[in-house]
């Protein structure tokens, strides 16, 4: 049975949706445009079939998110809200240390850059957001601010200045729905163009994900920074060898 997170405290709507749009593919970032590997199981016959593209997913959101950028997700959320600079670092470092490929790596600066320039231009940030310093230490990360790190920002702007307790809890599980959410749907995509697939079999896949993310999320929270690990080496390699594949439609 699926895993039922508990909500210590709910969010204010204006929130909610704020995280709803975080989660949407209409988000100028390109995380459409990356396949995270995907492309080139495709390419070598590992994921030929919906069954197949299903299994790698799951076992993605298993091996790779839960254990790494959920977590690292959580954390950060948590750091902005107490403008906690010197943990964002570490967490932002940790980030980029653990990318294995110049793609992945590729991927996560260039959706941080982007999220963090959405957010500096977005329709009247400058009014809700007069003195928010943490934009521009967001933006001065090197050697730039990855995505989980530019998300949990984002996710920490929707929150009330002292937000802590349940209401913190309450927006890191959220944001981690957001971010898995964004994510699959995402995947699914790649995985709908690139099998090829149907749409009907994509939302399929999109359910087995759905009933996966919470049992996940909840291991990402629990997850201590001594736990925390980015090791998928067959991910690492297929990411690699995309590097060179001949005909590609994705950047990852």
């Amino acid at each position: 049975m699926p895993r039922v997170l508990t909500r210590p405290a709910p969010l204010s709507a204006a929130a909610r949706l704020q995280l709803m749009w975080l989660a949407s593919p209409a988000l100028p970032v390109g995380g459409f445009s990356y396949s995270e590997g995907l492309e080139s199981a495709i390419d070598t016959g590992r994921v030929t079939t919906e069954a197949e593209a299903a299994h790698w997913l799951l076992h993605q959101l298993r091996l790779s998110l839960a254990r790494a950028d959920l977590q690292v997700v959580s954390r950060a959320v948590a750091a902005w809200q107490r403008h906690d600079l010197a943990r964002i670092t570490e967490l932002n470092t940790w980030v980029t240390l653990t990318r294995e490929t110049s793609e992945l790596r590729q991927q996560t600066e260039q959706m941080g850059r982007s999220l963090v320039e959405w957010l500096r231009n977005r329709s009247g940030d400058a009014l809700a957001h007069p003195a928010d310093r943490r934009l521009a230490q967001c933006a001065a990360l090197t050697p730039a601010p990855n995505w989980p790190i530019a998300f949990a920002l984002a996710v920490a702007q929707c929150l009330p200045t002292q937000a802590t307790g349940d209401t913190l809890a309450a927006a890191q599980q959220e944001a981690l729905l957001s971010f898995s959410f964004g994510w699959a749907e995402n995947m699914v995509q790649a995985a709908i163009k690139a099998v090829p697939l149907g749409q009907s079999a994509g939302q399929r896949i999109l359910q087995i994900l759905i009933d996966a993310i919470p049992d996940a999320i909840a291991h990402a929270l629990a997850l201590p920074d001594s736990q925390r690990q980015a090791f998928t080496p067959m991910l690492a390699i297929l990411s690699a060898q995309h590097e060179h594949q001949y005909s590609r439609l994705f950047r990852s």
